[in-house]
């Protein structure tokens, strides 16, 4: 039996451990984490790989607003290999499988924010199989977290089903008001924000069951409802009245704000439901329950539960500010993995992240 004392003990050995750690990418996300072990008490700084010829070359720190760092990034996956990092933090813009199979293969663990990995069994067979062999190669593990993915579709439900004998639905919520994001080439022509109302696309269908179809099952495998399926829908909201933002000018009748939902479902209902709200104004023709950014997790069953959590900073800073709450839960997840058995690692598989801040 282990102790309460033995498993802080523990913990803290895993926390506080030195750890050489790779930066992959810096991009909003990346930055920040490339700033986040560079300021880690217990990580050094190994290598940074950038994926531009004009970034390669720079020092770390320059890269991402801190002081000189003497490590000099690269854009050679070859240099990064040569380094040996206990692990890389895989934060590209697009999954390579063959760059992440390399890194596993040579013996570099790997914590990443793509989302490809956040529940094994409902991954491509073809890629699943060579990330596992390669991690059997390489004796490594990899990880896929952030924020939500991640956070808030994983860690919190797990935590909050803990006081749970009967579920029948868990809802998260997730809220963004975009009113401040000067930004209309994304809200305007990628988002269809100011346009005229029409069905969501079957692409925008796919990415939320792909996005978050893997942590539903996650959980629901977890706690035992296994899901029968992963399903999808859209829902628009009309602005009542001409609203100005800070990307331009939403018209009276055009798509003001968007709902899109993933369900899971067991056996013909609802289990679990990842639901995200975005909306540029609030005066609009959908009684939706809104909250400021940030997220609501609402758990129905015999212990029912409704948990709040608010971002309490400024719209205008929120573009600056949230890519830390993605990157911050990968860097605390990197001495979690590099001691965790040879595999993919999901947010079931490792002990709870917790944070070495001192």
């Amino acid at each position: 039996m282990t102790s309460t004392t033995d498993a802080s003990a523990h913990a803290d050995t895993l926390t506080t451990r030195p750890y050489r750690v790779a930066q992959w990418a810096t991009g909003n996300i990346g930055t920040k984490s490339l700033r986040g072990v560079i300021e880690h008490p217990s990580f050094t700084l190994a290598g940074v790989y950038v994926h531009s010829a004009e970034k390669a070359g720079l020092d770390a720190g320059d890269l991402c607003g801190v002081g000189q760092t003497g490590v000099i990034a690269t854009n050679s996956l070859d240099d990064i290999v040569a380094l040996a990092p206990d692990c890389v933090l895989y934060m590209a813009g697009k999954l390579d499988a063959d760059e992440i199979c390399r890194l596993l293969g040579a013996g570099i663990n790997v914590v990443t924010t793509r989302g490809e990995f956040h529940h094994p069994a409902s991954m491509a067979p073809e890629l699943r199989a060579a990330v596992e062999e390669a991690c059997r190669r390489g004796n490594t593990s990899i990880h896929s977290t952030g924020s939500s993915p991640g956070f808030i579709t994983e860690a919190i439900p797990l935590v909050l089903t803990s006081i749970q004998r009967r579920l029948d639905l868990i809802t998260i919520d997730e809220y963004a008001d975009l009113s401040s994001r000067n930004s209309p080439e994304l809200l305007f022509d990628t988002m269809g924000f100011g346009q005229a109302p029409g069905e969501f696309s079957e692409a925008r269908l796919s990415h939320a069951r792909n996005s978050f179809g893997p942590s539903l099952r996650l959980v629901a495998d977890g706690i035992g409802l296994p899901l029968d399926s992963v399903e999808a829908a859209g829902e628009i909201a009309l602005a009542r009245v001409d609203t100005t933002i800070a990307a331009g000018v939403v018209e009276a009748g055009t798509v003001a704000a968007q709902r899109i939902s993933a369900m899971g479902m067991r056996n013909g209902k609802e289990v679990l439901r990842f639901r995200a709200t975005w909306y540029c104004t609030q005066d609009f023709d959908q009684d939706w329950d809104l909250l400021p950014t940030g997220w609501r997790v609402t758990v129905d069953g015999d212990a029912p539960l409704e948990v709040d959590i608010k971002f309490p900073i400024r719209l205008e800073d929120m573009a600056a500010t949230t890519p830390g709450y993605t990157a911050n839960r990968a860097v605390n997840a990197v001495s979690f993995v590099c001691a965790a058995p040879a595999g993919i690692r999901t947010a079931t598989d490792l002990p709870q992240i917790i944070a070495a801040l001192g």
